[in-house]
């Protein structure tokens, strides 16, 4: 199985530095980084590790979600998932990612809404990415 890069490049402090992190496997991209920008409401056009890691989680989790409604039988498989990840201050110093919170809309056809839940949650616990993150509290808000 292949691993995929990303590289920062950093100058400066903390409050006053810049970076710049680059999609160097894909080549997709590359994306300012600053930590004033992390910790405020409103980025300013400026990414995050938090937004990199929800970027990451959201698409992880599409595709092992529709996987395992192909395997319950779904079909006409539709996924609308977005994930929401928080920064918080750390008890034991610091900051820390708080929590992630999977948002689902969708369907497939030949499930009720029931045994597409159900998948839902087991599609939380089994995408990779959820694994990674397991000292994080993961949400799930499903709706189908």
């Amino acid at each position: 199985m292949p691993t995929r890069s990303a590289t920062t490049t950093w100058s400066g402090g903390l409050q006053d530095g810049a970076g710049r992190v680059e999609l160097s496997s894909s080549k997709a991209g590359s994306y300012d980084v600053s930590f004033p920008r992390r910790a405020a409401d409103d980025a300013e056009g400026v990414t995050s590790p938090e937004e990199l890691i929800a970027a990451a989680h959201s698409a992880c989790y599409a595709m092992q979600f529709s996987a395992l409604l192909g395997q319950a039988g779904g079909t006409d498989i539709s996924l609308d998932v977005s994930a929401d990840v928080s920064l918080a201050p750390d008890p034991a110093g610091g900051f820390r990612i708080s929590g992630i919170v999977l948002h689902v809309r969708g369907g497939a056809s030949g499930l009720d809404a029931a045994t597409f839940a159900g998948v839902a949650e087991d599609a939380k616990n089994s995408c990779p990415v959820s694994k990674a993150l397991t000292g994080t509290t993961i949400t799930l808000d499903v709706q189908g």
